[in-house]
Parts: C-alpha cells; structure tokens; sequence
C-alpha cells in the first residue's frame, strides 16, 4: 500500500459536474477496465472498442499498459510491490478520465484482484466495466509475437504473469469475452451492447455491425512497430489559425 506523504492539503471542489460534462458530450464517463493475460487480447479489443464508439461521436481514450510504461510509469519493474503501484497510479487517472466524462479504456494485466478492486472503488456504482479478456495460456502462448512467453519459459524474463507470477482471474467481472474462440468483432459488439443497456452510450438506431464496416486499424504501423512513442504532429488544416483549442462561433451581422 503506498504510503501517503503529502500534509497540509485539502480537497478544492470544482463548480462543474460529472453530470454536466456528460450532459455536453452526449454520453456518461465510465471506466471500461480490460484484464487478462499477456496476449490475450486486451489491447486489440480496447482499441477496437474506441474506434466504434468514436464512429458513434463518443469521446474515447485507451490507457495501454505497454504506452503507459514508456512514460508515467517508466519507473516501475514487475515486482509485486512494483505491480501495485502501476495500478493504483492507472486506476488514478482512469478516474480522472471518467470524471472529465470520457470513455476511458484501460488495458492492463492487472493480476491481483485486489489492485482492480481499489481501481473500482474509485468510481462511482456503475462507472467502472471489468472486462476479462478470458484466452487459455497456451492460447496466449502461440500468439505469443513479443517473444515474451518464449524468454520466460527459457528463464531469461522474470516475474512474468502466468509462467513464474500470478494471475488472479476476476470473480464477478461484468463482462468476460472468450477471446480464445470469439472474433474482435464479437467482443466488441458484445461490449457495445452491454454499454448501451446500461445507459454509458445512447442507444442509436444502427445497422449490427459487420467486418466489412469495422475496418479495424493496424496496430503494426510503421510508426508504433519502432516501440517509441509517436511524436506529437502539427495540427491540420483550418484548425492551425485557432490553435484548434474551441471552435470559432460565427457571428451574426446586425439588423439594419
């Protein structure tokens, strides 16, 4: 448990709600929180998961477990103690997300149940989605395009999850999607449905998704295949006189 060294500190309450953020973006904030083992698919179905609901005008992010140790974690290793503070740090700032109301995906491995329980306490009652990505390890194994499963087995990788450290699968998770049998197109429309029931995303009259409409987006670009972080690019477009911060409103010519 991480210690609490800040003294002389108190809470400043904003003038702005959830409820009023999310009335302007049309949907409610929510932690959707993928788990599972290395290679499960977590992050392909997170990142699926965002490009529907942004096709849908939803206002989206995905917080990867790999991403988020390049940078605000580049600290920690993979001891237990380590494992703690990666999440409690994620589970942070994915109620921050949720809080600003945006649809925030995390996909993290996450093994202790304990770690995802304090992440789930930070939301409020139906803001934070468990998701086990539920795969075999012999399954995660032949996906296995790191080489990661491969080392540990040889011994050259430590503490790696489901061969020499734990993996506490969920309990009642509210969602667990095979994802050793089922398509990402499955998971993902399975997911989706359970954000519309429960009031996350409005319901919309659509066709079902099918593969031919789901173009999902490779995750082996150029630029993400270096395992660097993109730099950040200009913005585009008529977007640049304005800094493309708040739209400009037009405005109206006076009567005569």
């Amino acid at each position: 448990m991480t210690k609490e060294k800040a003294t002389n500190i108190t809470w400043h309450a904003g003038t702005v709600t959830a409820e009023e953020r999310a009335a302007i973006k049309g949907h409610r904030g929510a932690v959707l929180w993928f788990t599972g083992l290395s290679a499960s698919g977590k992050s392909t179905i997170a990142c699926a998961v965002e490009q529907v609901l942004n096709q849908r005008g939803c206002h989206t992010y995905v917080l990867d477990g790999d991403n988020i140790r390049h940078g605000l974690n580049k600290n920690l290793g993979f001891s237990p103690e380590d494992r703690e503070e990666n999440i409690r740090r994620i589970g942070e700032v994915a109620h921050l997300f949720a809080d600003a109301g945006l649809i925030v995906m995390v996909a993290f491995i996450s093994p202790y149940a304990k770690d995802r329980q304090r992440a789930r306490e930070l939301n409020p009652p139906g803001k934070f989605v468990e998701i086990y990505c539920n795969a075999p390890l012999a399954t995660c194994e032949t996906r296995d395009q790191k080489g990661l499963y491969k080392k540990a087995r040889a011994g050259l990788l430590k503490e790696f999850t489901g061969i020499d450290a734990p993996y506490e699968p969920p309990a009642n998770a509210e969602l667990t999607v095979d994802t050793g049998r089922m398509t990402v197109l499955e998971c993902v429309n399975g997911i989706v449905a359970y954000l519309k029931k429960n009031g996350i995303i409005p319901r919309r009259t659509r066709p079902a998704l099918e593969s031919s409409s789901l173009a999902l987006r490779s995750s082996q670009s150029a630029e993400r295949s270096t395992g660097r972080r993109p730099r950040n690019r200009p913005i585009p477009g008529p977007a640049r006189a304005h800094a493309g911060i708040i739209p400009r409103r037009r405005q109206s010519k006076p009567r005569s």
